[in-house]
């Protein structure tokens, strides 16, 4: 593992495994039938086998792989949204995950009831939601559907709403999972420049994503898995090197 700096870390993850069950039948008639052939029901797949890495307060972090290879498992681990089968997972300070982008969100709730909750859940109390409540639904682009039941809202709209939400958490790791392939170009590259400013304060962050040009620009250290396992740890540049080279 290369060295991070002298500060003190925000994320340790020591020796974490993660593995799910995979059931092979739907309904109760494949699961008699598979019991009458004797086939398995269930086999079990090991997501995260033996990760160990420490990242320092303020250090931006690009995690790559592809598909199957256990990023957006570990980042849920980070955030508390599941627990490793074996090692553990430490942080320090306040997480924000932008990992499944509006799961707090109520249907019949408004936007502004919903701004309120999900700040709530991330963290956030009333009076630190009252002081930057003009400044999420200005920057969602909302502001006249604010009372609006969210059930009503585009895809896109609710998008811009909980994206602004989790972003202007009062935060000291963001965990963020491909929640830019959301949106239109012109809210993307603000999301995006709103994150370069969180990198710029020097706040803790794990970023997943495909655009390799985005991580190396925003992130100084990259971390490779695959099917599970690091196979690299170092500065991204190297890292977006390792990811293309463990496919040949």
């Amino acid at each position: 593992m290369p060295k991070t700096s002298d500060a003190r870390p925000s994320i340790i993850i020591e020796d974490v495994g993660k593995r799910f069950t995979l059931r092979h039948t739907q309904s109760f008639k494949e699961l008699f039938i598979a019991w009458t052939r004797r086939k398995p029901l269930a086999s079990t797949f090991q997501a995260l086998d033996g990760i160990d890495l420490r990242v320092a307060e303020g250090e931006s972090v690009a995690l790559l792989g592809y598909n199957g290879s256990g990023k957006s498992t570990l980042l849920k681990l980070i955030s508390g949204v599941l627990r490793p089968d074996q090692g553990r997972v430490l942080t320090r300070g306040r997480v924000a995950g932008l990992i499944e982008v509006g799961a707090g969100f109520h249907p019949d709730l408004s936007g502004r009831e919903n701004v309120y909750l999900n700040a709530a859940i991330l963290g956030m109390s009333r009076s630190e939601i009252d002081r930057r409540f003009d400044e999420i639904v200005e920057f969602s682009e909302i502001g006249e559907f604010i009372d609006t039941e969210v059930k009503h809202y585009s895809s896109g709209m609710f998008v811009r709403l909980a994206f602004s939400v989790a972003i202007h958490t009062e935060l000291d790791i963001l965990l963020v999972d491909e929640v830019l392939a959301v949106g239109d170009a012109p809210f993307r590259e603000k999301c995006k420049a709103k994150i370069r400013e969180l990198a710029d304060e020097r706040k803790t962050m794990f970023v997943v994503s495909h655009d390799l040009g985005m991580v190396s620009s925003l992130c100084t250290r990259g971390i490779v898995l695959r099917r599970g396992k690091m196979i690299f740890d170092g500065p991204v540049e190297d890292a977006v090197a390792a990811l293309k080279e463990s496919t040949r």
